[in-house]
């Protein structure tokens, strides 16, 4: 082909566009290229921990119970506490870190029986209030109910495989176990062993059974 036939210069003026277009394009994949090189390589990298705190959070509360006579069950309701809201999540700038993988690693890192809460659970506490029954076998008293959750948090540096990129440093906040519990206030909470009363027993005894009784005295 004879380049010499092109005498139109608008025609020229789009071609010169068309290719310095094409050359921009072309730089541009190559940093895309790159930006992908150092995802791979920073998808398989390790985690160092830090801060790690496991704490019991107190999320429901029941209204006080009082039975004045003998029953042998009682039921209830335990409502959310309003302004509290713990959702597995990881904070974090930088490549390779996700927070499904950040929150393995942790469970890893501290042996848990069972996995960690991932970013798929729903916040906790739920928004609708959970109802109980208790058998008691024929007996009265002043009794409490409470809904909690076993949080994790820690801090992490995350780095990339063969230093590909500069380590991420971040957080992660999740969860072992949510439960909670029903007892009489009758009876004294336990200061050592496993069945050591937490921080959200403690805290509802001290909120809904009578100042003077054995439950709330050892809060």
């Amino acid at each position: 082909m004879n380049r010499r036939a092109l005498t139109n210069p608008a025609a020229g003026l789009a071609a010169g566009i068309l290719l310095l277009g094409t050359a921009a394009c072309t730089g541009g994949t190559e940093g895309r290229d790159e930006k992908d090189r150092t995802a791979a390589a920073c998808a398989h990298g390790t985690y160092a921990w830090s801060g790690v705190v496991r704490e019991q959070k107190l999320t429901g509360l029941a209204d006080p119970i009082t039975l004045k006579r003998r029953a042998d069950s009682v039921s209830g309701v335990i409502t959310p506490l309003k302004g509290v809201s713990y959702k597995p999540h990881m904070t974090s700038t930088g490549p390779g870190a996700r927070a499904a993988e950040a929150i393995r690693a942790l469970g890893r890192h501290l042996g848990t029986d069972e996995p960690l809460a991932g970013p798929s659970e729903p916040a906790e506490p739920d928004e609708i209030p959970s109802e109980f029954t208790y058998d008691l076998g024929n007996r009265k008293g002043s009794y409490y109910a409470w809904n909690s959750v076993a949080l994790v948090e820690a801090d992490f540096t995350y780095t990339c495989r063969g230093g590909a990129a500069e380590p991420v440093r971040g957080h992660v906040v999740t969860w072992e176990t949510v439960g909670g519990g029903f007892l009489p206030c009758a009876e004294r909470l336990v200061d050592e062993g496993p069945a050591k009363a937490g921080a959200a027993e403690r805290t509802a005894a001290r909120t809904l059974c009578p100042a003077g009784s054995p439950a709330a005295k050892s809060a």
